[in-house]
């Protein structure tokens, strides 16, 4: 019997019990509990396996992955858990055509690439959320990462165009459950993370979350471990049947070791070891604190109105010193340091006001989004460094443990302060049952000031940019849909040219066409698109004046494949593939014309596939395997150093003991690859995890 006809007859047969005349002739009946159930998924909930359907980041509203004419990323937590891991970029992996770049020393997630193009920015539900230092997002309350491939400025506002990383948190849900997980890896790496939801009220209008996680880490890197608290608290409040209060913050202490990795003398990788540190144990950590509070109050005006106004306010320090390795000394054995002391501190506020709904003109029905936001930043950053001596190491024997310079103390002092204004409308159209539009725009006005304390100069800049979006998808078939989309970018540049103006703002404009599928009953998703994207008024050296000025330009085209579904009832899948050729094609003689675009492989892929148990001892247990392979990559910036090739094979197993007890075991990098996973130059590589494992116990309390 179909939920519908069980609901149908449920009302009539309440209906006549509510008839006082029916109930005057019978008895009272007791009646069975009618269990509804929705396979409806939220932009914003939990994923069922690994195929996700609808996604909020790449439109702002709730719409069906398949319906978006741009390609569109998705990696549900269950990938994490899957995989034993807590890292972000890990997960990142399976997107497609994003890279690992500087990572700040091991403190943040400072800059990645998607599509070859780097950028510094990602959000979390929809807020900028990379703002100064903050700490590497914690997996504790992730609940999907989700890619916007390609220019997202019409939406997000400024930002570089390959692509937008957007973390949807995990929110209150309207059952009771408490989750412990506790898990212990080589290298003494030790967390336990707690999800405890709690409907608040016994009509379910109150509703609580919280995730907390504690993490003390050491690494196969000598003399580097890290620290971390972190709790992230959230409520939910149904106000009224037609309004709703939801309110998150989350608090993070972080200290780690500055950890900039190893060298490669002579461009090349024999003879050092990739466990040996370059800077002082008795230098002590780096700490990282990071606060946020934000609400979003909904309300729906009508039944195709609604009114969203949300605010978000996050607070960081960072403070610490470190000794930081120099290019190689001429005896090859030797790397002078410089010791650096850190004090930083930032504050950001955003506040979004949106109105989304629905109409029609004529045989067109329209989904309107009107939006506002309000950005104020302010950064404080003190760098020192600290003169008396080239403070050198022998990176094959080091010895640790001499005399800290204490000399002349130079470096930078500046506060920043950045504010925006922008508006934006965006329109997504049906048109027929098989053709859909979406056009966007915004207007932004951006402001910046710095005031270096250093030299007593004071810096502005202002701009005005108009950034656009348009996209049709034809559903050609049921299970096939063909899209197409162009999109523009801008990212103001910091800094002064020579005649003291500043300078124009990088502007990046992208293309793409491409193809969705529905495979297999609607079980798998794939996505294979192609691309095109330029970006100018790069930063480059004007050889005139021999300083900088917006006169660089670059390029990344080529092709990417995503693929997640549920293959059975037993067999899950995510995986990609991406083919990008990214080069610089106007340059300077820092960085020529031709240079391949630093961190940027181009080929990579990736495959995860696990198998679940469904029947007998084993039911619910499962096992599997990840497959990661990275093509050789630019190592520095218009340079001939080059990080190699390299390929990663990860095992995993979790068998469920009872209902409430599951035990799991990852092996990574099974075969033990020697690799390194990104670097700055060749005296800042970042060398990849040797062979580990990590086991861990869940507990559905």
């Amino acid at each position: 019997m179909s939920s519908l006809k069980r609901i149908s007859l449920a009302s009539l047969a309440l209906g006549l019990l509510g008839d006082p005349a029916f109930a005057e002739e019978t008895q009272p009946l007791e009646l069975d509990a009618i269990s509804v159930t929705s396979d409806y998924e939220s932009p914003t909930g939990p994923v069922k396996g690994y195929r996700a359907t609808r996604s909020a980041s790449a439109t702002k509203t709730d719409t069906a992955l398949r319906d978006i004419p741009q390609s569109v990323s998705v990696i549900p937590a269950d990938v994490l858990t899957d995989l034993g891991t807590t890292s972000v970029e890990r997960a990142l992996e399976f997107a497609g055509g994003v890279s690992k770049q500087n990572n700040f020393g091991g403190l943040t997630l400072y800059e990645y690439s998607v599509r070859g193009f780097t950028t510094s920015e990602f959000y979390k539900d929809g807020f900028s959320a990379n703002r100064g230092y903050p700490s590497t997002p914690d997996a504790a309350n992730i609940e999907r990462i989700e890619v916007l491939k390609g220019p997202a400025a019409s939406l997000y506002g400024r930002g570089d165009p390959g692509g937008t990383v957007n973390i949807v948190t995990k929110k209150p849900q309207p059952e009771a459950f408490t989750t412990l997980q506790t898990s212990a890896g080589s290298w003494d790496r030790y967390r336990t993370a707690l999800d405890v939801n709690t409907p608040l009220d016994a009509e379910g209008t109150l509703l609580s979350r919280v995730n907390l996680a504690v993490e003390d880490n050491h690494s196969f890197r000598d003399h580097v471990d890290s620290q971390r608290v972190f709790v992230a608290p959230s409520i939910s409040w149904q106000l009224s049947p037609d309004t709703r209060l939801l309110v998150e913050s989350e608090i993070v202490r972080h200290s780690s070791t500055f950890d900039r990795g190893i060298v490669a003398p002579g461009n090349r990788w024999g003879g050092m070891s990739r466990s040996t540190f370059l800077g002082e144990p008795n230098d002590g950590d780096i700490d990282n604190h990071n606060n946020m509070l934000q609400a979003a109050l909904e309300h729906q005006l009508n039944d195709t109105w609604q009114l969203r106004l949300a605010s978000h306010y996050k607070q960081g320090e960072l403070w610490g010193f470190a000794s930081e390795a120099r290019p190689l000394n001429a005896d090859g054995h030797t790397v002078n340091r410089r010791y650096r002391e850190r004090d930083n501190d930032w504050h950001d506020s955003i506040t979004q006001l949106e109105l989304r709904g629905l109409f029609d003109s004529g045989p067109w029905q329209h989904e309107l989004l009107i939006g506002s936001e309000y950005e104020d930043y302010r950064k404080n950053e003190r760098v020192t460094t600290i003169n008396g001596g080239n403070y050198p190491i022998d990176i094959y024997q080091p010895i640790y443990g001499q005399p800290k310079p204490n000399g002349l103390r130079t470096g930078s002092d500046f506060f920043e302060r950045v504010q925006s204004r922008a508006l934006n409308l965006q329109d997504q159209i049906i048109f027929t049952d098989k053709l859909r539009g979406m056009l966007g725009v915004r207007y932004e006005h951006f402001e910046q000031s710095i005031d270096d304390h250093t030299t007593q100069l004071t810096s502005h800049q202002r701009h005005d940019a108009l950034t656009q979006r348009a996209g049709l998808l034809y559903q050609l078939t049921p299970e096939v849909g063909l899209f197409a989309n162009a999109s523009t970018s801008f990212k103001p540049n910091n800094g002064l040219d020579a005649s003291g103006k500043t300078f124009d703002p990088e502007e990046g404009v992208g293309y793409e066409a491409g193809i969705k599928s529905e495979l297999f009953d609607d079980r798998l998703s794939t996505t294979l698109a192609a691309f095109h994207i330029e970006k100018e008024n790069v930063l480059a050296l004007d050889p005139g004046t021999n300083t900088s000025r917006a006169m660089g330009k670059a390029r990344s085209q080529g092709v990417d494949l995503q693929v997640s579904g549920q293959l059975t009832d037993a067999v899950r899948v995510i995986g990609a593939f991406a083919y990008i050729n990214a080069e610089v094609t106007q340059g300077d003689k820092t960085i020529p014309t031709g240079s391949r675009i630093l961190g940027v492989a181009k080929r990579s892929g990736s495959l995860l596939g696990v198998y679940e148990f469904q029947d007998g001892r084993l039911r619910g247990s499962d096992v599997g395997a990840a497959f990661t392979y990275v093509g050789d990559r630019s190592g520095e910036a218009g340079k001939d150093f080059e990080l190699p090739a390299y390929h990663t094979v990860d095992l995993l197993a979790h068998y469920k003991a009872s209902d409430n007890v599951t035990v799991g075991l990852n092996l990574n990098n099974v075969f033990d690859e020697k690799y390194y996973e990104r670097s700055y130059s060749n005296y800042w590589v970042t060398p990849g995890n040797p062979r580990n494992f990590t086991v861990s116990l869940t507990l559905d309390l």
